[in-house]
């Protein structure tokens, strides 16, 4: 009686310890929390780069993971990629910006 009533509450104990595990984030996928965060950071991003008046920059993408935002894409001249990153540094949720963006 006593062990089945011991095993019992170790079958427990590591259904609970599993299930807890199960719902943690890792290093590579996002909880949700953390997705909506990066998505509001991507838009931010992209709507500070498109609005800045001195920054001629169309063909640029970006994408946020854990507030790491990653540019990418095409620009005239290599001082709208420079323009591009400091002006995606300066969005608040930036963690870095990693840039690569490219000259035609």
């Amino acid at each position: 009686m006593k062990i089945a009533k011991r095993l019992s509450s170790m079958l427990f104990a590591a259904t609970l310890v599993a299930t807890m595990a199960g719902c943690a984030s890792t290093a590579t996928k996002e909880g949700t929390g953390e997705f909506i965060d990066d998505t509001v950071i991507t838009a931010k991003v992209k709507a500070s780069i498109f609005n800045d008046p001195t920054l001629k920059a169309s063909e640029i993408n970006v994408e946020t993971f854990k507030g790491d935002v990653q540019l990418s894409g095409f620009v005239a001249d290599p001082a709208d990629a420079t323009k591009a990153a400091d002006v995606a540094r300066g969005v608040k949720g930036v963690v870095s910006v990693k840039n690569d963006v490219r000259v035609k």
